[in-house]
């Protein structure tokens, strides 16, 4: 989405018309125009703060754009107990964010923009239009202009934040930022300042983690980041004698192809077990899609302790075992193997080519282990994609390292927010919940703190 083709999502700030200032001194500044940051500029600027955002990028929320491209999954309508398991060892400290700001407030949020919603089949929540621009343009609309006496959000289009002026001071609440720009360096001094730059996915949106050794050199410990919602390089097939990834065979037909209804299995070496039926997608070198990504931490994990992590694919599910080595079993006469599957089973197509992929001929052929083996195929997977081909990240600023209002507790006046947070979460309106509540976090920790100051 560029600039050209939505103008609105653009505001010139200080440095875009020409030679700006060097120097700026301003009551609060939030760096990075993701959800997060959005939103702790929306809550300050409620609060009466004049609020000045600054991003690396020509327009904000490019993410949140690309995200929303095959349909804006806003948030999710499962109980909230429910939906709270989501975030597995971060539950407890992301409770009270999501008692805040949760699935219904993301609801209410979007129709105080005029962006009406509906909850899918999957309990999924979508504006009714499907797409993520509209409720984007609202947003900017209502930040950009003054209204009820609030002041406008000032937006600072390529502005990089490149870390504190006069290095790391430790413990200092009100260290000079220091920006990049077109017009050269801009030293802003706030009395308040809100991070959100995300986590190291999509660089090329913004997400690049470069704000990693500015915060450790100021003492703030990052636990490394790391893909989360990613895909999975296969270990490959001994019975082609591939030792990593499919055989060119299997990779040139069905490299794109879904696996629909199957389910997965996996249980790690911590005894953490993951069982779900669903969808995902073959790729050159292995898997990735819904049904992968929801259980991609466990897989990540186990690959980092044993160097590999193996699931079992049950090709059938909605088949039992019992009805499956029956099918297997029947006489097939003159018939193939693969006639005689497609026939009794249905099984044809990226599901058959994965048995012949994975399994040996006296496998194929012995029906009571090929029955088993379409019940529950073992499946390995030995390296995580690239960091910057994930929909996300885990990993990053510690809430350890944060009191109950985000802000770092031996750095007052400093807020972090969003994606930068330690903590995951599947594909499906999670990731996008807790990132706008851990905004409404920090700009109400933010605009109580300059009140106290």
């Amino acid at each position: 989405m560029t600039h050209s083709e939505h103008p609105s999502f653009f505001q010139p700030g200080a440095g875009m018309g020409g030679p700006g200032p060097s120097n700026m001194t301003i009551d609060v500044a939030v760096i990075g125009g993701g959800p997060a940051g959005l939103m702790a500029a929306e809550v300050m600027r409620r609060s009466g703060l004049q609020v000045h955002l600054f991003d690396a990028m020509p327009s904000v929320g490019r993410k949140f754009l690309l995200a929303g491209k095959g349909g804006m999954n806003l948030t999710h309508a499962e109980p909230l107990g429910a939906f709270m398991g989501r975030y597995g060892a971060r539950a407890d400290v992301l409770r009270p964010l999501l008692q805040a700001f949760g699935p219904q407030a993301v609801r209410d949020w979007a129709a105080g923009l005029g962006i009406d919603t509906f909850v899918g089949t999957s309990q999924r929540v979508f504006p009714t239009d499907m797409k993520a621009a509209p409720l984007l343009r609202a947003w900017l609309q209502r930040l950009r202009h003054s209204d009820g006496g609030r002041p406008p959000v000032v937006f600072h289009m390529r502005h990089r934040w490149q870390g504190w002026q006069d290095g790391p001071v430790t413990g200092a609440a009100r260290a000079a930022l220091r920006f990049g720009t077109p017009h050269g360096t801009l030293t802003v001094h706030a009395r308040a300042t809100v991070l959100a730059l995300g986590g190291a996915s999509w660089a090329r949106l913004g997400s690049d983690g470069a704000w990693v050794p500015w915060l450790e050199d100021a003492g703030i410990r990052v636990a490394p980041l790391q893909a989360s919602n990613c895909g999975f390089d296969v270990a490959g097939s001994p019975v082609h004698g591939i030792t990593a990834g499919w055989s060119p065979h299997f990779s040139s037909r069905f490299a794109g192809q879904p696996f629909k209804s199957v389910a997965i299995d996996f249980s790690d070496s911590q005894g953490r077990n993951f069982c779900r039926k669903g969808e995902f997608v073959a790729t050159a070198t292995g898997v990735e899609g819904s049904l992968i990504y929801a259980v991609s931490s466990l897989l990540r994990d186990q690959i980092a302790a044993a160097g590999q992590a193996t699931f079992t694919l049950d090709l059938l599910p909605d088949r039992s075992a019992e009805h499956v080595l029956a099918q297997v079993a029947h006489p097939r006469g003159s018939r193939s193997l693969s006639a005689h599957l497609k026939s009794r089973l249905g099984l044809d197509g990226i599901k058959l080519a994965l048995l012949n992929e994975l399994l040996d001929k006296a496998t194929l052929h012995d029906a009571a282990r090929l029955a088993a083996a379409i019940k529950a195929l073992p499946v390995s997977v030995v390296a995580a994609r690239p960091i910057d081909e994930a929909i996300s990240t885990a990993g990053g600023v510690p809430f350890e390292a944060l009191d109950e209002h985000l802000m770092v507790k031996h750095r007052p006046g400093l807020f972090c927010a969003g994606e930068m947070l330690d903590w995951e979460a599947p594909t499906g309106g999670y990731l996008l919940t807790a990132c706008l509540a851990s905004g409404v976090a920090a700009g109400q920790g933010a605009a109580g703190w300059l009140r106290g100051g």
